[in-house]
């Protein structure tokens, strides 16, 4: 098989951009995430440095990233712990979904957009990025703290409820008929209530499966089995990153601690395409025209993603700051958003694209200023140990 020279030139320059703009993130003390989405606008088309040859790589890279992400953000939690943090945070979901969404709807009306395409603006509007909060958390080194299980609730919550929402949106865009959304529906949600269970129970085998002496048969083999559960998951219309986070929660904590150490620089690696990825498929020609509709909707929504982790927060018992940094951690819009905006854009509604694609690159780099701001002063004073106060604690 013969290689082309230029994917392996652009593969190495884009890789030596990403280490110099992550360099200059750390430096200057924020997440990568931002620094990677302008050096995707860069590179891409209609960038100053375009990279045409890497396209599809970065395309399959952008999957794995997200997957991977969620897959160590499962490995923090026992499947038990969080269960139960799901079941108290369904009237956060519902706060989340009211506030959210109805920004969407609200400019899709104003913008005389048909009803389909405001469906579709009001789940863009609606779901955060579950990639993008999750590099965050893990690039401020929150992870441990108060809030976090909140925020992962209201994350997963947003990410099941997409397998209600996506096939009433699909029919919704084709014109088919309600009796085609229920079936699609109701095949989506039994899949997510089945994989649910499975994974409250399948710890004892999963530990006999990928527990060894060997680092490289732990990687091989958890790499392995959250990619088969991801695919299958979306498959059946559940999200892959779902799927991979109920692989990381259902993984015993012995053995998720040593799936952790060997995963963690594959998931920098596939992290970082990812957010190279979403910058690389925006044409900057395109934001310009929607840009003022995109901002007016993105400051809406940053202060309703804000009360949204306020509340969810809230309900932990985490104190003011906790609720702050929650609201703020969620502000990133991303992947799901993107997935909407296509999905309406193929059937014939292209105003929503060049809106979504402004909007959703303004928040993806907003949403994590705002995050690492939100933290600043306990980040300064406490080197970013964890939160660990009680309930009800000023967090």
């Amino acid at each position: 098989m013969h290689a082309d020279p230029n994917f392996f030139v652009e593969i190495g320059v884009l890789l030596l951009i990403l280490g110099a703009a992550g360099a200059l993130a750390w430096r200057i003390g924020l997440t990568a995430v931002p620094m990677f989405l302008l050096a995707g606008l860069a590179v891409g088309e209609g960038g100053l440095f375009p990279a045409p040859s890497v396209a599809e790589f970065l395309e399959f890279s952008a999957g794995i990233g997200v997957v991977l992400l969620m897959l160590t953000l499962g490995l923090e939690f026992s499947s038990a712990e969080f269960a139960q943090s799901v079941r108290s945070h369904a009237p956060s979901g519902l706060v989340d979904l009211v506030l959210n969404a109805t920004p969407g709807v609200v400019v899709g009306l104003l913008l005389d957009i048909p009803a389909a395409g405001v469906l579709a603006l009001a789940g863009i509007t609606w779901v955060s990025s579950s990639g993008i909060v999750a590099r965050t958390l893990v690039d401020l080194g929150r992870l441990g703290y108060r809030e976090t299980p909140s925020v992962l609730s209201v994350l997963v919550l947003e990410d099941i409820a997409m397998a209600v929402y996506l096939p009433i949106l699909g029919v919704a865009l084709a014109g088919g008929s309600a009796t085609s959304g229920a079936v699609g529906v109701t095949v989506s949600v039994t899949a997510v209530a089945l994989v649910l269970f499975l994974s409250r129970r399948a710890g004892p085998q999963l530990e006999r499966l990928l527990t060894h002496d060997s680092d490289e048969q732990v990687m091989l083999r958890t790499l392995g089995l959250t990619l088969v559960v991801a695919g299958l998951a979306e498959r059946v219309g559940i999200s892959a990153a779902v799927g991979a986070f109920l692989v990381g929660i259902a993984i015993p904590s012995e053995t998720a601690e040593a799936a952790r150490r060997v995963l963690d620089p594959l998931r920098d690696l596939f992290a970082a395409a990812f957010f190279l990825s979403f910058g690389y498929g925006t044409h900057p020609s395109e934001l310009l025209p929607a840009l003022p509709a995109a901002l007016g909707l993105a400051v809406v929504t940053t202060l309703t993603k804000i009360a949204t982790g306020w509340y969810a927060a809230g309900r932990d018992g985490v104190g003011p700051r906790g609720r702050w940094r929650a609201g703020m951690t969620l502000v990133a819009r991303g992947e799901f958003s993107l997935v909407i905006a296509g999905l309406a854009v193929t059937a014939g509604f292209g105003e929503v694209g060049e809106l979504s694609a402004a909007y959703v690159l303004i928040l993806a780099i907003v949403g994590p200023v705002l995050a690492r701001v939100s933290g600043q002063r306990r980040d300064r004073g406490h080197s970013r140990q964890p939160d660990r106060s009680p309930a009800g604690g000023h967090a």
